[in-house]
């Protein structure tokens, strides 16, 4: 399995900013997606998850109401839609894939994410 993220740019503060990233080699419906950052305390942070299906998703309480999660199993790519961006949004974003919600939520996912950088200025 191979995930590639795009997107990453320099933004400013209060602005909007959509994540992508590209699934290959593998069965994408079969994996739930999470999305993670790496951000200036040097530890990487969950941010959210989207379901197989893409119905149900979670998301950490620092990005709720503001970031959404989707997918596009015809397309083999998920989504981070962010809104209202804050400098403490900067940082290196990874996509990450697990046959379960579990191992996302922990932080220990089977495949991850070259990452792609997000700058937000104030």
């Amino acid at each position: 399995v191979d995930l590639v993220e795009s997107g990453g740019a320099v933004v400013r503060a209060g602005g909007s900013l959509r994540l992508s990233c590209s699934f290959s080699g593998g069965s994408f419906s079969d994996y739930v997606i999470g999305w993670f950052r790496l951000g200036s305390g040097n530890e990487r942070e969950f941010v959210g998850t989207v379901s197989k299906t893409g119905v149900s998703t979670f998301y950490e309480d620092s990005v709720k109401g503001r970031f959404t999660i989707s997918r596009d199993n015809a397309k083999n790519m998920a989504y981070l839609q962010m809104n209202s961006l804050l400098p403490e949004d900067t940082g290196v974003y990874y996509c990450a894939a697990d046959a379960t919600f579990s191992g996302l939520r922990v932080g220990v996912p089977q495949f991850w994410g070259r990452g792609t950088q997000v700058t937000v200025d104030s």
